[in-house]
């Protein structure tokens, strides 16, 4: 897999209606995952969707998610940018300079699904998440 950059919007409760939605509208593969499948402590949140991931045959590509308690959720304020992909220099790279005077909200380490996420804000306000995919 090649590094890809797409939105990834953010939820209050109702991702998976959202994802589907789009799914309807452009067809495509999706893969949904749960806060309960990951083991997710809050049981008012296991069928809520932690990550899910709709790849079009037009080449799209959206990522969504339900915003869990204790986490704000401001409609308009509520879509980052997602930059994922195998090439973990060519990730790393692009993490430390986005970083750069801006404020790391997760550093990027090794996650519970595998890979290596962080979450950022760049220096111009802008949100960022880095993924990369089966990290060592």
């Amino acid at each position: 897999m090649t590094s890809r950059l797409n939105p990834y919007i953010a939820f209050s409760g109702n991702a998976r209606e959202a994802i589907e939605f789009y799914q309807s509208i452009f067809g495509g593969d999706l893969t949904l995952h749960t806060f309960g499948q990951f083991g997710a402590p809050d049981p008012s949140i296991a069928d809520q969707v932690m990550h899910a991931q709709l790849e079009t045959p037009q080449g799209y590509t959206l990522m969504v998610s339900d915003t869990p308690p204790g986490m704000s959720h401001t409609p308009g304020d509520n879509v980052t940018v997602s930059l994922s992909g195998t090439d973990g220099d060519e990730l790393r790279k692009a993490w430390a300079g986005l970083s750069a005077g801006g404020t790391i909200n997760m550093p990027l380490e090794k996650q519970m699904w595998g890979d290596e996420f962080g979450q950022l804000v760049d220096r111009f306000g802008i949100p960022w998440m880095v993924n990369i995919v089966g990290a060592g």
